[in-house]
């Protein structure tokens, strides 16, 4: 994949806008839009510019690179199931006995050179125009603002290497970079990876930190970068194994970190572990703004690249996006690894309106009672998967994890408060619901078993039941049963809050032989006739050690939270689009949406 752009012509049906647009919301706002249509392309924006700074940029911008899932498997050659399998195979591989079967794994024993990244002497193309120190200017690189309300712009597809102190391990992680001025980067990386443990090893030895950024290149190396890879393991392994030939690395200018000789661009320098400066807000790929919050600062040495570079970006925001793609490829590679710890699980999905950490399913063979418990321990307990907030489990019987409408009439039908476990663990760093940062609620549903005898004593219209609900309390506005058909019907209110839903829930223990599972949200910026989005604004907003009741029928509180729920925290604001951006850009004809499409996917705010 030499030329990637030519590559994505050949093979990815790429999009090419011509029209000189804004780096700051417009270029954006397209990406968007684009990634959430059925037949989502990969776009090239050749006239980036920025009319803040007076900025006509010399170098195209390209994103939605993932954009699909048939674009995805050819990049990366392969059905992912079939690079899962030989990454089952490796973690089968036994001693062989006999010369017929020291034979029959020298293939495999061959191809494995192929793995570990190869170091050059050598410069690479990315290396071919060289900016020393004092000559270094971000505004040469089309660099991003997505949203309104984000500190400024960020680079989103940056990959960042770094290096453990002593030099032995390397990591290639995908963190978002804020531009601060000329020659300054905030360094995003979250308390929980690696890159940030390393970081703390030179932190305490009181010396400045390494790092290299690159962008563009392999699209390949940017999925790397997001790989859940056990700590201490470079992240380029996997890509050796995926091509099934080496990482051709270099040496970075003004430090010992070694990058892919073809990226497009370069960003080098130091990181001082005295300094740090408010990262953000930034609207993040939880649909929701992360507030502000100090972070290390990269200080710029130099900066390298090809001579025609192309800048690579994404866009996130609110599902579906790109990284539904790649997380989609993600947990088929890495479901092998899973299986060592989690010996009877068949398989497993995160859905990408449950923002992948948010929601789990899994399907798995139970072979006693607990089983599912059991597992709900393992997955919260090891790596990236204690991350998960909601784990729900079937049987071997259930339907498979995407048929989604078959496998949700399958949990209700066996789901009942004793199959319900409420615990605390670690969350996310981007988590906003839980009371404190980093530790929250967990939720895991055991839908393994039988079906529940007793389903629900009187089904109402959503009619009679609205009106009831409205004689408790008035500020309920709409509502709305799903898969009412199951032995636990979903009734979805909508309320005007003014206070803690705690008390309304309390207040209609009177209709328990009318509701099952009783969903709240907010009435602003919710549609009830919309399943998507709702899952995505659930499995958001709850803490379930805060926001669940078991008695006398399941309840979640979706709302957004504030002081009158005792949380103390500050609840961030949705990531919306900007509405005269979205106008401009439909009268020129480089988007085409309708009132419809704005509203399924939350584009703009509403009541």
């Amino acid at each position: 994949m030499q030329d990637v752009v030519q590559w994505l012509k050949d093979n990815g049906n790429l999009k090419i806008i011509d029209e000189p647009l804004d780096v700051e919301l417009e270029i954006p706002h397209v990406a968007y839009v684009e990634v959430k249509t059925d037949d989502s392309r990969p776009i090239l924006f050749t006239k980036p510019i920025n009319k803040a700074k007076g900025i006509e940029y010399d170098m195209p911008v390209l994103m939605n690179i993932f954009a699909n899932k048939a674009l995805t498997e050819k990049i990366f050659g392969k059905h992912p199931d079939e690079l899962a399998e030989g990454i089952d195979s490796l973690l089968k591989l036994k001693p062989p006995k006999g010369l017929k079967a020291k034979l029959a794994m020298l293939p495999k024993l061959f191809s494995l050179k192929n793995v570990f990244p190869k170091r050059l002497k050598s410069k690479g193309e990315c290396q071919e125009v060289i900016i020393p120190k004092e000559e270094v200017d971000l505004d040469r690189l089309p660099i991003l603002k997505t949203w309104e309300e984000d500190g400024g712009a960020f680079i989103t597809m940056g990959q960042v290497y770094t290096q453990s102190l002593d030099g032995e391990m390397q990591n290639l992680g995908m963190y978002r970079l804020q531009q601060y001025d000329k020659n300054r980067l905030g360094m995003h990386w979250q308390i929980h990876k690696d890159a940030s443990h390393f970081f703390d090893q030179y932190q305490r030895a009181g010396k400045k930190m390494p790092v290299t950024v690159a962008i563009g290149g392999d699209p390949l190396y940017i999925w790397c970068g997001q790989a859940p890879m056990p700590y201490g393991m470079f992240e380029m392994l996997l890509y050796g194994f995926v091509r099934n030939k080496n990482a051709q690395l270099v040496k970075s200018i003004t430090n010992d970190i070694y990058i892919p000789r073809d990226v497009d661009i370069v960003i080098e320098g130091f990181v001082d572990p005295q300094i740090t400066e408010i990262e953000g807000p930034f609207g993040d790929h939880t649909g929701y703004y992360t507030l502000e919050e100090p972070f290390p600062v990269l200080e710029i040495e130099t900066i390298t690249m090809k001579k025609n570079p192309v800048f690579q970006a994404t866009v996130v925001g609110k599902p579906p996006l790109e990284d539904k793609y790649m997380g989609w490829a993600t947990e088929r590679i890495f479901l092998p690894m899973l299986k060592p710890m989690a010996p009877d699980l068949i398989d497993y999905n995160m859905p990408e309106n449950g923002v992948f950490h948010n929601l789990i399913m899994a399907k798995m063979k139970t072979l006693y009672k607990g089983h599912a418990m059991q597992f709900m321990h393992a997955f919260w307990g090891v790596g990236q998967m204690s991350f998960v907030k909601h784990a729900l489990f079937v049987g071997e019987d259930a339907p498979e994890l995407e048929e989604f409408e078959a496998l949700t009439a399958h949990i209700l039908n066996r789901l009942s408060a004793e199959r319900v476990f409420i615990t605390k663990g670690i969350v996310d760093h981007l988590d906003h619901s839980s009371s404190e940062q980093f530790v929250g609620g967990k939720l895991g549903v055991d839908a393994t078993g039988d079906e529940v005898e007793e389903g629900l004593a009187e089904l109402l219209s959503d009619e009679t039941l609205l009106a009831i609900i409205q004689e408790i309390q008035p500020r309920v506005k709409a509502l709305k049963q799903y898969m009412t058909h199951t032995k636990n019907p979903v009734c979805v209110i909508s309320v005007d809050k003014k206070k803690s839903q705690q008390k309304l829930i309390k207040k209609l223990e009177v209709l328990k032989s009318h509701i099952k599972v009783l969903i709240i949200v907010d009435t602003i910026n919710n549609d009830i006739n919309d399943p998507y989005m709702l899952i995505w604004r659930v499995v958001n907003n709850i803490d379930a050690s805060r926001d669940v009741v078991l008695e006398p029928f399941i309840a979640l509180d979706a709302t957004n939270k504030s002081e009158i729920d005792g949380f103390t925290r500050e609840w961030p604001g949705d990531t919306f689009c900007t509405k005269e951006v979205l106008d401009m850009l439909q009268e020129k004809g480089l988007i085409d949406i309708d009132e419809d499409f704005i509203r399924k996917f939350g584009l703009l705010a509403f009541n």
